[in-house]
């Protein structure tokens, strides 16, 4: 296992009504940063063979809504390799959104272009 710049990890992941907390089944902010470590995770996973630990964020941007009922695609990528550290780029991507009618409670339209919901630069470290 070697990290390598330009290694990028990337989960999906459908946003259940039950994380909704604001109106219009708004999604809070931290529910990214939660997705942002299961990238990181298997990241460090990947290239270095530990689950490592987050050391920092750098850069948060919360540039779109997440809502209850949205696909998200989250990426991470390796930018910087220490000794110990690992400097990633993260994103949170809406792929598809729930699009529910009277008529048609389970709707869901996928989306032609993906939204930018959050981005970020972290920081984590593994084992020596």
């Amino acid at each position: 296992m070697t990290a390598t710049v330009g290694t990028r990890v990337v989960h999906r992941r459908y946003v259940p009504y039950s994380h909704a907390h604001y109106a219009g089944n708004l999604v809070d902010g931290a529910y990214s940063l939660g997705l942002f470590g299961d990238v990181a995770t298997e990241m460090c996973i990947v290239t270095d063979g530990d689950e490592g630990l987050f050391a920092s964020y750098a850069d948060v941007q919360f540039r779109a809504p997440v809502r209850a009922g949205d696909v998200l695609e989250i990426t991470c990528e390796l930018i910087r390799v220490g000794t110990r550290s690992r400097v990633m780029d993260f994103a949170v991507h809406v792929v598809a959104r729930g699009a529910a009618t009277d008529a048609a409670p389970g709707a869901a339209t996928l989306l032609e272009e993906p939204i930018l919901a959050t981005s970020a630069t972290g920081t984590v470290v593994v084992p020596g």
